[in-house]
């Protein structure tokens, strides 16, 4: 797998841009991230950002996830804010895009799977995500921390 750092940059922004101009929560990105590549993978054979993912308790993480946003935010397509949302958790990470995402450089099967994760997983927020992904059968079949395997996205048996 090979890590794509443009489209990678251009997935988050796209989120931002069609979630309202923000995406509220860490884990609601890492999800929609885990959805996106893996529903390309059972559908196109591919992922998107060629990040690797992990089983976390809280469900898959991307790898570069918080590096390729530190790169937007220091290229100022984005902005990070906190928030405090619940008492005694830690603040809420808020990204706001800056500007439009350059949708030229995927193709129409990714452009179908982008919008695609947006209708389906885009109003759910993370622990609702989190819930989601804790029953598909790539999350179950790893160990604690092992690298999710592609592969297992042909199990999940997603319409």
């Amino acid at each position: 797998m090979v890590l794509s750092i443009k489209k990678y940059k251009e997935v988050i922004i796209y989120f931002c841009n069609e979630l309202g101009g923000e995406i509220r929560g860490k884990k609601k990105m890492a999800k929609l991230l885990y959805f996106l590549d893996f529903d390309n993978y059972e559908k196109n054979h591919k992922s998107i950002t060629g990040d690797i993912y992990h089983k976390l308790p809280m469900g898959p993480v991307p790898d570069k996830m918080t590096e390729i946003i530190k790169q937007l935010e220091n290229d100022k397509k984005i902005k990070i804010t906190h928030t405090q949302e619940k008492e005694g958790y830690n603040p809420t990470e808020i990204y706001k895009c800056i500007e439009r995402a350059d949708l030229s450089i995927f193709t129409e099967e990714e452009l179908e799977i982008l919008k695609r994760t947006i209708n389906i997983y885009g109003q759910l927020n993370g622990k609702q995500l989190e819930e989601l992904s804790h029953g598909e059968a790539p999350y179950i079949a790893t160990e604690e921390k092992g690298e999710i395997a592609y592969e297992l996205a042909y199990y999940r048996g997603t319409d």
